[in-house]
This record gives C-alpha cells, structure tokens and sequence, in this order.
C-alpha cells in the first residue's frame, strides 16, 4: 500500500502552517483583506467548517481505504482457495484415473478367471462322460 494512503493528519499539521505564518508579520498593517487571508490563512469561523469538511472527506478517504485493504485481503484468500481447490481437483482427477485403469484390469482379470473356471468345468465334464461312456462302450463292443 503505498504511504500516502496510509497518512492521516492531525489538527495540529494541517493548521500548523497557518499558525507559523500568523507568527510573522509578512505585511505591514496597511495590506488589504485578500493578500491577508492568502498570507495569514483563514481567519476563525471560516475554518472551522472547511476543517470539518476535510476531516469528514478524510474519514471517507479512510473508509475506502480499509475497505479497498479487505477487498484485497479477501481477493488473496480466495486466489489460494482457489489453487487448493485447483490442487484437490487435479488429485481427484488423478485418482479417477488411477481407478478406472485399476477397474478395467480388474475386469480383465476376472474374465481370464470366468474363462478358466468354464474351461476346468468343460473338463472335467469331458472326463466324466469318458469315464461312464467308455466302459458301457467297450462292455457293448466286445
């Protein structure tokens, strides 16, 4: 945040030129009310609401300050909200794929073993046919 923001006046510095120049007599006693006012500053009641006015525009400048900080602050918080969001995301991805290439060997796996287990069925059919058919066969034949 660049300094000039961060500066708030006090009564003091910004009458504090004022009273200096008050302090001198620049103009001798015959000048007229312009060149007073522009040398001396303004006088009383004039300033009072002018300083009202600059305290109030200050206490706005302030506000907008403060907000326009959270704003940042918030702005930063989502922005690493959103790279973790960004991160688990990515890991999510990672794993579904992990998964479904897990889940397709798997199933590969499994139909291997279907096969198998017909193929050692379908056999062991096959024998026991052969074990009862060829004794009645050969009974019949000879």
């Amino acid at each position: 945040m660049p300094p000039k923001f961060k500066r708030h006046l006090n009564d003091d510095e910004v009458t504090g030129s004022v009273k200096s120049e008050r302090g001198e007599n620049l103009l001798e006693e015959d000048s007229d009310e312009e060149e007073d006012f522009f040398l001396r500053g303004p006088s009383g009641p004039r300033f009072g609401p002018r300083n009202d006015k600059i305290r109030h525009v200050q206490n706005q400048v302030d506000e907008v300050i403060d907000v326009m900080q959270e704003n940042i602050t918030k702005v930063i918080e989502r922005g690493e909200r959103l790279d973790d969001l960004q991160d688990k995301s990515e890991s999510l991805s990672d794993n579904a794929t992990a998964f479904s290439n897990r889940a397709k060997q798997l199933r590969r796996q499994m139909w291997w073993r279907g096969c198998k287990m017909k193929a050692i069925i379908a056999l062991v059919a096959v024998i026991l046919l052969l074990v009862i058919i060829v004794p009645i066969v050969l009974k019949y034949h000879t």
